[in-house]
């Protein structure tokens, strides 16, 4: 019974946590999006892309350009051409 109850709570917490996960991402990766973004010269597609990256890696490196060591996810996502996907 005890061991029920256990793995219970256990399942519950862990669905909670990856929903509020969920909820505040969307948030997180638009803020820091805007810092990375807020020096390019065509800011809606850097953001776009930006906030796809974010949400695969739930990373954005700091800075409005470089420092992508920081997140080596971000770093690493390509397009179809091979090049950098992320800003």
């Amino acid at each position: 019974m005890k061991l029920g109850l256990a793995t219970f709570l256990l399942v519950c917490l862990v669905l909670s946590s990856s929903f509020f996960e969920a909820t505040m991402a969307d948030g997180w990766c638009a803020s820091k999006c805007d810092v990375r973004c807020s020096k390019a010269g065509v800011k809606d597609r850097c953001v776009k892309y930006c906030n796809i990256c974010c949400d695969k890696c739930h990373c954005v490196p700091s800075g409005t350009y470089g420092n992508k060591d920081e997140c080596p996810c971000y770093r690493d996502l390509k397009n179809s051409k091979g090049q950098d996907k992320c800003p």
